[in-house]
């Protein structure tokens, strides 16, 4: 007589399943799109009935901007952390070009350009939009102001420039899809040229800076 084991099954919080659907959902929305995040799709890709995703997400438009939600702010907090204990305002602005340049960006460029197209059609996704928008001006904002304050930076308003900076970064990054090979160095430095400009800072004042220190590692327990 054959017999079987069978995998035990390990039941999660609501919670827990609620955040595990919606990051499987963010990270197609960044490799595929969002038009892939779908309540079968994500059901698919956890094993599982789409009835259990429809009980988190009756309407898949509100997975849809969840996932854009979730992949936005993970973008931003690892370009810009609200929490910066250590480092510069100067040293936090280079940090955050350097790492919003180049094919590693791409993916999140994408993202945005999808979402803002489809955003004209799906409400829900619009409001999102919206509020990632925001949330990447104050998180901006937040770091001229602490170089105004300290000295680093000249602007009569800190907001205006933030904007100033992002709708650059936005442009650059409308031609993800597009070969860059020919670009001239003018346009691909573009951001911080306007940066500097804006903030009162010498031309290549946010090149080759030192990064932020590593914020120290808590003491184990004795």
């Amino acid at each position: 007589m054959s017999s079987s084991v069978q995998r035990k099954r390990v039941r999660k919080t609501p919670e827990a399943r609620r955040a595990e659907i919606v990051e499987t959902a963010a990270r197609v929305a960044l490799t595929e799109g969002l038009e892939c995040v779908t309540l079968r799709r994500i059901a698919e890709e956890l094993a599982v009935r789409p009835g259990l995703i429809s009980h988190y997400f009756p309407s898949a438009e509100d997975l849809v901007g969840e996932a854009f939600s979730v992949a936005a702010t993970g973008e931003l907090d690892a370009l810009l952390p609200a929490d910066r204990p250590h480092g510069t305002p100067t040293q936090w602005l280079a940090r955050y070009f350097a790492l919003s340049a180049g094919e590693a960006y791409d993916d999140i460029s994408r993202l945005w350009i999808n979402a803002r197209h489809l955003s004209r059609y799906r409400p829900v996704l619009r409001d999102r939009v919206t509020e990632q928008e925001l949330a990447s001006d104050d998180r901006l904002e937040q770091v001229i102001r602490e170089g105004v304050a300290r000295g680093e930076f000249r602007t009569d308003d800190p907001r205006a420039t933030a904007i100033q900076i992002l709708v650059v970064l936005d442009g650059l990054g409308a031609h993800a899809n597009s070969d860059r090979t020919d670009r001239p160095a003018a346009v691909t430095r573009m951001a911080l040229t306007t940066a500097e400009r804006e903030l009162g800072l010498p031309h290549g004042a946010l090149t080759d800076v030192p990064a932020p220190a590593p914020t120290p590692a808590p003491p184990e327990p004795a």
